[in-house]
């Protein structure tokens, strides 16, 4: 099975053997309006197309709104000569793509506010589909007690097949289908002994997602105990449509881009999407492409931003249509405690639910890089520890390159009796809960320190580990997660990304009946809700939110959801501190945590939106020095950037900032440096009632002098459109350096927040 609770992010294109006779999946690009006048239809020519550069006509797919054109299967040469033809835009070889509560709904403030939130009318026309693995019919999240007959504009269908009937479906779970056509191409049929060819869950990450984007609420939820209490999606009254496209060998961009395509005929309001690859231009993107022909339809798309972190510039899903979401803490752990032989008592985390360890008496302690054969042995990898040197031991483990839950396997096979695991560097103080499967504690980095150094000076050190149960309240909280991939934007450094951060860390939710909650193949034990951690988890926790706005707000348009969920975000606590960054202790910035942590309650009246339109993204792809041919992959339709138009993407309507600098040496009264000036215009649109916003600034550096014209916005109506300038003029700083601001404006009752990263080069 795959590891949900890793959900590493690898981008991998799939090479065939022998690229001149092997034949592979290639996505071919349209351009629809050059059907020659010969053709009956679009169709016809598609099939011509095809044909004309090979002898066996093996289309998997044909796409309509995503795109325009088809998948098929061809070798590398009949790709070259199709990619000659006329009215080919694009052929490019399928990729791979890799799958990246009880406590979050009341962290959100959504329990004690219910009565706020649109939780019954519009709200429950709202349909997310879920882009994932599938999911688990039975699961009582998908129960449909509490809502009506399904919307009447769902045009989406329950795919029936040997381990899924059409009776699966509900008013709830409303839709399913899956697609593998790309998948087994690229891997052969899908191994029925070992996953379902059918829209069924049998890894779990797509029921955990899609129940807690709209799962109803079940009394009583919890994983072996912990996290005991009422589990309920964000938008618990919305509607789920379940697309499978990730299979045990990972998520193909064919598949997927067929998912969309079906997923905007169906009709869906929003689009989760946890799930990602390494980023590469708008325009070879198959998310960002589906994404932008989703946006056209009126469809917010919710992506995870990866689980590369703390590494910066580890993003994907990084166009500005797409709502990136990276993740946080709530104010929960799960306690496991050590005490040491020399009477140091440490506290660590572990989900752990099974025979505990004598509580009476201490057993050795040992470091498995001291009892192991292999040359990582810090790591328990499995078969990599003596036996003879762990039987009866607790084994220190470092953690980093296999699965967590996997090193305690490697130390039961080993004969060890429990595990504590020690974070390395890279991952700081960072705890991410597991269903162990012995006795186990998971830690920082400096108690595991403190550990090693108590086992390297002790001729006979012992320990042992104690399981401690839920804890609630924990501050600070929420604090940006370790894991939660960082910017810049590789791609457009003037867009910041991610836009915001969610709950992500030990997050409750359904759980697929054929997986065990670590995931792993060697996991027999069976659960109806499972813990899981990943920006996996904090996308879905958006994707539910926007619903909720959307209910409440049918008209608005993505863009416009997008800004009132970032403009309403917090970064700081209500002490004034900026939110923490697990990795390193310190206050986390922009580059992490986007515009700041959710918060669901302001974002339903945020006073004021920054608004976008389709024709804005083309207008931005304009300003990258897109072509007209590359504007058409990513839009589908002609247009063509204006010689005597000075495009830029400073005047993309985004609502936040993010500033590339360069300083010009130059003379300047004493021999100092011209200072680089740059403007930045945006636009609000009111949709609360008649006021007047006044801004504010605040910025960490005097080395960039930041003005706002006009000062004041006085709005008088509904859906009335003010401008404004920003002017950033910056004198020297240290080339490689970054900065960071926060931009508001306010009426005394509304805030409308923007972060502003400045980046010197």
């Amino acid at each position: 099975m795959m590891s949900v609770l890793i959900l590493t992010l690898v981008f991998l294109c799939h090479s065939s053997v022998d690229a001149e006779t092997t034949k592979t999946t290639f996505i071919v690009h349209m351009d629809k309006s050059s059907v020659p006048g010969s053709f009956d239809d679009h169709l016809q020519w598609y099939d011509s197309s095809l044909k004309s550069v090979s002898q066996t006509t093996n289309r998997l797919y044909t796409y309509s709104n995503v795109i325009h054109g088809y998948s098929a299967l061809l070798t590398g040469e009949e790709a070259r000569l199709l990619e000659e033809r006329p009215g080919v835009l694009l052929v490019q070889e399928d990729k791979k793509y890799e799958i990246h509560t009880t406590r979050s709904p009341e962290f959100l403030g959504i329990l004690s506010s219910d009565e706020s939130f649109p939780e019954s009318g519009t709200a429950s026309d709202v349909i997310i589909g879920v882009l994932d693995t599938g999911a688990w019919p039975e699961s009582s999240s998908y129960d449909d007690k509490e809502v009506g007959p399904v919307p009447p504009g769902w045009k989406g269908a329950c795919e029936a097949s040997r381990t899924f009937s059409s009776s699966s479906c509900n008013r709830k779970l409303i839709g399913a289908r899956f697609f593998s056509q790309g998948y087994e191409a690229a891997y052969g049929p899908v191994d029925e002994t070992k996953e379902s060819r059918s829209p069924r869950d049998d890894d779990g990450h797509g029921t955990h997602t899609s129940t807690t984007a709209a799962g109803s609420a079940v009394a009583g939820a919890s994983l072996y105990g912990y996290a005991a209490g009422t589990a309920r999606g964000m938008a618990k009254h919305a509607r789920v449509a379940a697309y499978k496209v990730c299979w045990l060998g990972g998520c193909l961009s064919s598949d997927i881009l067929m998912a969309m395509d079906k997923a905007i005929e169906d009709g869906v309001h929003i689009l989760s999407l946890s799930l990602g690859g390494s980023v590469s231009d708008y325009f070879q993107d198959s998310v960002a492409i589906g994404a932008f022909a989703a946006a056209s339809k009126g469809i917010l798309v919710s992506c995870s931003a990866g689980n590369g972190g703390p590494r910066p510039g580890s993003l994907s899903n990084v166009a500005p249509w797409i709502t990136t979401v990276g993740a946080g803490t709530v104010d929960r752990q799960f306690p496991s405690y050590i005490t040491l032989g020399n009477g140091k008592k440490l506290t660590g985390e572990s989900l752990y639910r099974g025979k505990p360890l004598p509580v009476s008496s201490l057993v050795p302690l040992v470091y498995a890089g001291n009892i192991s054969q292999a040359s990582n042995g810090n790591l328990c990898i499995e078969g990599g520890l003596i036996p003879e040197k762990a039987k009866g031991k607790i084994i220190l483990c470092d953690r980093g390159l296999n699965p967590r839950a996997q090193k305690g396997l490697a130390v039961r096979e080993a004969g060890g009796i429990g595990m504590i695991l020690a974070n390395t560097e890279a991952f700081g103080e960072e705890l991410v809960a597991d269903a162990h499967f012995i006795p186990s504690a998971a830690v920082g980095l400096a108690p595991g320190n403190e550990i090693k150094k108590y086992v390297f000076s002790d001729a006979n050190p012992t320990a042992t580990v104690a399981p401690g149960g839920t804890q609630l309240g924990v501050q600070p909280s929420p604090v940006l997660a370790a894991f939660s991939s960082r910017g810049p934007n590789s791609i457009t450094p003037e867009i910041l990304k991610p836009d915001m951060i969610a709950p992500g860390v030990n997050i409750l939710a359904g759980w697929s009946g054929k997986a065990g909650p670590t995931g792993l193949a060697e996991d027999t034990r069976h659960v109806d809700y499972n813990i899981a951690s990943g920006t996996s988890m904090s996308c879905p926790h958006v994707s539910g939110l926007a619903a909720l706005v959307k209910g409440a707000h049918p008209e608005w348009s993505p863009a416009a959801i997008k800004s009132a969920l970032m403009t309403t975000a917090y970064s700081r606590y209500k002490n004034g501190e900026r939110i923490k960054d697990t990795a390193t202790g310190e206050p986390s910035t922009p580059f992490g945590h986007g515009a700041g942590h959710v918060n669901p309650l302001s974002a339903l009246d945020p006073g004021l939106v920054y608004d976008a339109t389709t024709s804005d993204y083309m207008d931005f792809l304009c300003a990258i020095g897109y072509s007209s041919r590359m504007i058409k992959l990513v839009a589908k339709r002609e247009y063509r950037c204006k010689a005597d138009v000075k495009y830029s993407v400073a005047d993309l309507n985004y609502p936040s900032f993010a500033v590339p600098l360069e300083t010009a040496s130059g003379p300047r009264g004493g021999g100092g440096s011209a200072p680089t000036v740059v403007e930045y215009t945006r636009t609000l649109t009111n949709v609360g009632d008649p006021a007047t916003y006044k801004v504010s600034v605040s910025q960490e550096t005097d080395s960039v002098k930041i003005q706002v014209q006009p000062g004041v916005l006085s709005f008088s109506a509904p859906n009335e459109k003010k401008a404004y300038t920003v002017t950033f003029a910056a004198t020297s700083m240290p080339s490689g350096t970054n900065s960071f601001a926060h931009l508001e404006w306010s009426d005394g009752k509304h805030t409308v927040g923007s972060p502003i990263v400045f980046s010197w080069t």
